[in-house]
């Protein structure tokens, strides 16, 4: 399964397991070190070092950390760090937070060595549980489609696997995992869906749940791909930027089927510095292609303002553009997107 993914991946010649000591990945670095231990994958060199972060968020995690990184440098992981994080409250809620530390770390770690990709030890289990979260949530295609098998230097070469699988191999080399609190800890909502919510569904629905969610994100995934690029195209086709202001033609935007149109809404709000807008949000901004005269403002996270104007409320200078007058009759038939703060110089 590793050995499929580096090779689809081009073999990378330097390559990081991320291990936080908890069974899949410590089942994942003992498989990479296989290939460590014989330099080559296929015949193309490889080296393989690790990489364990301290989130500091347990009482005991920086002894947890360094037994973690002993067992990587006596698996034969070469160069193995451990990165320290702190981790500051986003709004998004701690486990979003603790992730986006993760990932500055284990993207520092790579540049100082030379790594060409960062093992990820996430398996089918960890899909279905995602999926099940975006289902909760309401979340759309891009959501349910859950953790993709490679993105940009991040490989998740278990997906495939079960959990309990994971297990096996760690017994099989006689490993020792580490079993992190709080993947038990009913606070947070993975843990609920881990610990409660799948084994449910598993009991009354039947067994395979799992595999057929994570088959679920497997299409969505090439459904969302298609979108996006869909999306990205109409997107660079419409805009029109007006100084830190950008706009789209509210005559392109109807002619767009709504799946498409509340994406190039929420790009344009993103070309400016907003955030992911919620469905709710997007349904407002594209409320107003159906409103008379001058509309808004839409407020959008991230501090995006979104407004139209209507050329018959405009005075005659501003249509005209008159001396000392901002020519606002060009922004006229278009969705206006403006960040609420002045970039900084």
């Amino acid at each position: 399964m590793l050995q499929d993914a580096l090779a689809g991946a081009g073999y990378p010649g330097r390559v990081l397991v991320a291990c936080s000591g908890g069974p899949d990945s410590l089942a994942l670095a003992a498989v990479a070190a296989y290939f460590a231990r014989r330099g080559h994958v296929d015949g193309h060199p490889v080296s393989v070092g690790a990489v364990v972060v301290d989130h500091r968020l347990q009482p005991g995690s920086a002894e947890v950390a360094a037994a973690t990184a002993e067992v990587l440098r006596g698996l034969g992981l070469d160069p193995v760090q451990v990165r320290t994080v702190d981790v500051a409250p986003t709004g998004m809620g701690p486990e979003a937070a603790a992730r986006d530390a993760r990932h500055a770390a284990l993207d520092a770690a790579a540049d100082d060595t030379g790594a060409d990709a960062i093992l990820l030890g996430h398996t089918l289990d960890d899909q279905a549980e995602q999926v099940l979260l975006g289902l909760a949530r309401g979340s759309g295609t891009r959501s349910l489609a859950g953790m993709r098998p490679v993105r940009g230097r991040l490989m998740r070469p278990f997906l495939e696997l079960r959990r309990a699988e994971t297990l096996d191999i760690c017994a099989a080399e006689g490993l020792d995992p580490w079993h992190d609190p709080s993947n038990q800890d009913p606070a947070f909502a993975r843990s609920r869906t881990r610990v409660e919510v799948l084994p449910m569904l598993e009991d009354k629905l039947g067994p395979g749940v799992a595999e057929s969610l994570a088959r679920t994100a497997a299409i969505l995934q090439l459904d969302a791909d298609y979108l996006e690029d869909v999306a990205n195209a109409t997107y660079l086709r419409l805009r029109e930027r007006f100084g830190a202001e950008l706009s789209l033609p509210e005559a392109g935007l109807r002619e767009l089927p709504p799946a498409i149109r509340f994406r190039v809404i929420a790009k344009a709000a993103a070309a400016i510095g907003g955030q992911q807008p919620s469905y709710q949000r997007l349904l407002a901004a594209e409320a107003l292609l159906r409103r008379q005269g001058s509309a808004g403002p839409v407020e959008l996270p991230g501090g995006v303002s979104v407004y139209r104007l209507s050329l018959a409320q405009l005075s005659a200078e501003e249509r005209s553009g008159a001396a000392g007058v901002p020519r606002e009759g060009a922004r006229c038939g278009k969705l206006v997107f403006r960040p609420q703060k002045p970039p900084q110089e």
